[in-house]
């Protein structure tokens, strides 16, 4: 599985993702995601939001500076142990959570709404991770999703940085069949520019989902 402000993820584990924070700094910068920001007026105001493999912690600690109610899961330690050194400086309050997702026990009907930035799944769980991941929300709350797509390698050959292992990228086609028990309520693929620390950098092709759970 791919975290939440990460490069290549292609596992859950947290000893690989250790290896990858100990790095001084925040490898993925400490602003949130661009996407993110421009869709989180959708969730519930002053809601519960879940936010799976949040890295470092910028996407949950900038929700939380927003007024929501966070919860940050992650696998490696050290990166929970940056978000909370974050939030601790941005004078903000989340629930932080140290869990390999696929382990995870993810609460049922739970959550507003759901950021899962940059959250790629093997193929052998993914379909099932994001059952779970819908199945987290109350009926009525929102999955906001970005993703890698196929594309993408492309652009990693021309010397651009981020993305997961090809087996693990995703299109619009692949989502709408996941989470195809939810209104999908925004499903495209795009071309941007990123530029979030070091790790995601240049440009990227991507896929964008707003989904919500059915009432």
């Amino acid at each position: 599985m791919m975290s939440g402000g990460t490069a290549a993820r292609d596992t859950v584990t947290g000893p690989k993702w250790d290896r990858q924070y100990v790095e001084a700094g925040y490898i993925f910068g400490t602003a949130p995601n661009i996407f993110l920001t421009a869709e989180a007026h959708r969730f519930a105001p002053k809601g519960r939001i879940l936010v799976p493999g949040d890295g470092e912690g910028r996407n949950g600690v900038w929700l939380a500076e927003q007024g929501f109610a966070v919860t940050s899961v992650e696998a490696s330690a050290i990166g929970v142990e940056k978000a909370r050194a974050l939030a601790a400086e941005r004078g903000v309050h989340l629930d932080f959570v140290n869990a390999n997702l696929d382990s995870w026990h993810w609460p049922v009907g739970t959550f507003d709404g759901i950021a899962a930035i940059f959250v790629h799944f093997e193929p052998h769980v993914r379909q099932s991770m994001h059952h779970r991941m819908l199945g987290a929300l109350k009926p009525g709350g929102i999955l906001l999703l970005e993703a890698f797509t196929p594309k993408h390698v492309e652009n990693r050959k021309a010397g651009r940085r981020g993305g997961p292992p090809p087996e693990m990228l995703y299109t619009a086609e692949l989502l709408r069949e996941d989470f195809a028990g939810a209104d999908i309520e925004l499903l495209h693929e795009a071309d941007v520019r990123l530029d979030e620390g070091t790790r995601h950098q240049g440009r990227a092709h991507v896929v964008r989902l707003v989904a919500r759970r059915a009432a």
